[in-house]
């Protein structure tokens, strides 16, 4: 089995404790998120953080139990994302634990994949041992070839990203005018900048400042 097809299943679920002081880095990823039942747009922040060891190998991915409860299509997102971002970075000795922890005001149920495109940006930086910048946050599913898909509700998601403070809001491209909503004049209402993506690498050059 290919390495990246491995650690896509290894994703466990265990019971909320604290970072370990091994973990080398910790990425605050920001995800927007909305809520089926009501299309609420959620504002969520995921830790992530890697304990580095040689053990276990391949690297393992673990969710840990917080405010926030993922179904199974946010942990098969999360598992892509993290393929993914261990295909990226070949050059990178990926053993040991990598752990998530939603973290949320109150207990949330997210939407499914639509954090994916996120999720690989924060693991990558996480690999690389590098920062997410702060006030920037990104919605949108992780395609074949890095390039980031369509999702829904955005006009509620960048409202709860607004609430936060967050002033610049990465969207698929091809989403800033649609039928449903234009995303120029919403981002003018609430004083926030959107901008258009295609792809995982242009998402983590502006959220990071880096290239991958």
């Amino acid at each position: 089995m290919p390495r990246h097809l491995a650690a896509t299943c290894v994703l466990i679920v265990t019971l909320l404790c604290g970072i370990p002081a091994s973990a080398d880095t910790v990425i605050e990823l920001p995800v927007l998120a909305a809520i089926r039942q009501n299309n609420l747009g959620v504002f969520e922040i995921l830790m992530m953080w890697w304990d580095k060891k040689p053990e276990p190998n391949p690297v393992q991915l673990q969710w840990r139990l917080a405010g926030v409860r993922l179904g199974d299509d946010h942990l098969g997102a999360m598992s892509q994302a993290f393929a993914y971002a261990v295909e990226r970075t070949p050059s990178i000795q990926h053993s040991g634990t990598v752990s998530v922890q939603g973290v949320a005001y109150r207990p949330v149920s997210s939407d499914g994949p639509s954090a994916g495109a996120a999720m690989a940006v924060g693991f990558i930086a996480l690999f690389k041992g590098e920062h997410i910048q702060r006030g920037i946050a990104l919605t949108g599913t992780v395609e074949p070839g890095g390039q980031i898909g369509p999702v829904g509700s955005i006009p509620d998601k960048i409202r709860a990203a607004a609430r936060e403070g967050y002033r610049t809001i990465l969207v698929p491209r091809g989403q800033i005018h649609d039928s449903r909503w234009n995303l120029t004049e919403l981002g003018f209402q609430l004083n926030v900048t959107v901008k258009e993506v295609d792809t995982i690498d242009e998402a983590y050059l502006l959220m990071t400042g880096q290239r991958i």
